[in-house]
């Protein structure tokens, strides 16, 4: 019958799919076997019993930051779950999460994988950009460490993100950031062609121009993204919430150092431009579509075109509650 011709298609066509698919957690070692029960491309992820999650805590597995403390493994197995969830209430995306994260051993495979897969072109290879990452992640772990604090700083500061599976899957200025990182590792291995590359991809791709010279520290939040520029020399502390639009520039054309500096703790609007070799003191927030030419000291507020200061005394880190707007309400506004 009808009926049974379409049923003998589809499962000749699931047979065909799991050995691509599985391909991928055999390149990258994977150690979970794949459930044959229906639906049949979700893992049983191996949970991590309390008792074993209490002494990695204790074994001091948890990574400090000054923000954003996080588990490694606590991260990975909610990612892994998340994706079980969503793949049996969506069994549409199964084959998707299975791939992009149920197929792998580690959030850095997984990451690998899914910045591979969204920056690759016609002439540069999905295989050769996993591989790159891949070895990148071996190579310098704090890559590994400083992703996990920007995804937690993401779950934190953004109300509406609830998954650390969405952050990882969907979320641009997240993606954007890690692969700068693995392109700035390159920078510093004077491997800059193969940066500038990088670079160039991810602009194209998740329309964030990051130059891999510049330096970016861990709990690092951009939200929304698009249009964020950061030049060569920018330096940008832990714990900063940056929103879309945000330039960090330099002036003229003389080399050197001539980007700004953002310490830690700062809140940049969406829209601000902040140009020249300039401070934004820790802890300072800096008001929608302002344009910053002077140093900001720590600890303040500042607003307009020029910007100038409007509060000194903020909360600490006020990129943690991304708070952008209390302090200003005793300003006068004429409309």
């Amino acid at each position: 019958s009808e009926r049974r011709r379409q049923s003998v298609g589809s499962e000749r066509r699931r047979q065909s799919e799991r050995p691509k698919v599985r391909a991928i957690a055999d390149r990258l070692g994977a150690r979970q076997k794949l459930s044959t029960d229906v639906p049949e491309r979700i893992l049983e992820v191996e949970r991590i019993p309390e008792e074993e999650s209490a002494t990695a805590a204790e074994e001091n597995i948890m990574i400090e930051g000054d923000a954003c403390p996080i588990n490694e493994n606590v991260v990975w197995q909610t990612l892994c779950q998340e994706a079980r969830a969503d793949a049996n209430s969506e069994p549409a995306l199964a084959s998707y999460l299975f791939s992009t994260i149920l197929a792998h051993r580690s959030l850095e495979d997984a990451l690998a994988f899914v910045l591979a897969n969204k920056l690759r072109s016609n002439v540069l290879l999905d295989s050769q950009l996993l591989e790159l990452f891949s070895v990148q992640y071996r190579r310098d772990h704090s890559l590994v460490k400083k992703a996990q604090a920007d995804m937690q700083a993401v779950m934190d500061r953004d109300p509406a993100c609830d998954k650390y599976l969405q952050i990882l899957l969907f979320f641009k200025g997240f993606q954007a950031i890690q692969a700068h990182r693995v392109a700035a590792a390159l920078w510093r291995q004077d491997r800059k062609p193969l940066a500038l590359l990088l670079q160039s991809r991810i602009s194209e791709i998740f329309h964030v121009d990051i130059h891999p010279g510049a330096t970016i520290g861990e709990g690092v939040m951009l939200d929304h993204a698009t249009g964020v520029v950061i030049g060569e020399t920018a330096v940008i502390e832990n714990n900063v919430s940056i929103l879309h639009g945000v330039t960090l520039g330099g002036t003229g054309t003389i080399d050197g150092d001539r980007h700004p500096k953002i310490g830690s703790g700062v809140v940049i609007g969406a829209g601000v431009t902040i140009l020249g070799n300039i401070k934004v003191g820790a802890n300072s927030k800096i008001g929608a579509g302002s344009v910053v030419l002077q140093e900001i000291p720590e600890n303040s507020t500042a607003v307009g075109i020029p910007a100038r200061l409007v509060k000194v005394g903020t909360k600490a880190e006020p990129s943690l509650s991304m708070d952008q707007v209390s302090g200003l309400d005793s300003l006068n506004y004429n409309i």
